[in-house]
């Protein structure tokens, strides 16, 4: 990647395993939802998608992780590919939710969405 990324997460493997060598917001506790809010805070004030915030084949009502990379350098204008992007993303993941809501996972399961989460961002910006 050859831009500078920022991860925004609520995953704390993401955050340790990240943080030495990227900026790493850590949304802790947050709901994926808050992570899609926050990414979309952060196009709002110029910064631009590299990952995209559904990327894998674990959908928003299976995963309580979330980890998104956007752009270090904020820009004069609003990137609308990565609103647009962002926004539909948000709606999809609402929708979901919405329908069947995420379950109650034991704690293994819930290590596990967390590796394949931090796999997908570690592999999206290495």
């Amino acid at each position: 990647m050859k831009e500078k990324p920022i991860v925004i997460t609520n995953n704390p493997l993401t955050k340790s395993s990240l943080e030495v060598k990227f900026e790493v917001i850590y949304l802790e506790g947050a709901s994926l939802m808050e992570v899609l809010i926050e990414v979309r805070d952060y196009i709002h004030r110029g910064h631009k998608l590299l990952t995209h915030p559904l990327m894998g084949s674990i959908k928003p009502n299976q995963t309580p992780y979330k980890s998104v990379a956007v752009s270090k350098k904020s820009y004069d204008l609003v990137d609308l590919m990565s609103l647009q992007i962002i926004e539909e993303s948000i709606l999809k993941a609402d929708s979901l939710l919405k329908h069947k809501p995420l379950p109650n996972w034991p704690k293994q399961a819930l290590e596990d969405f967390g590796l394949i989460d931090f796999d997908l961002i570690k592999n999206a910006i290495l």
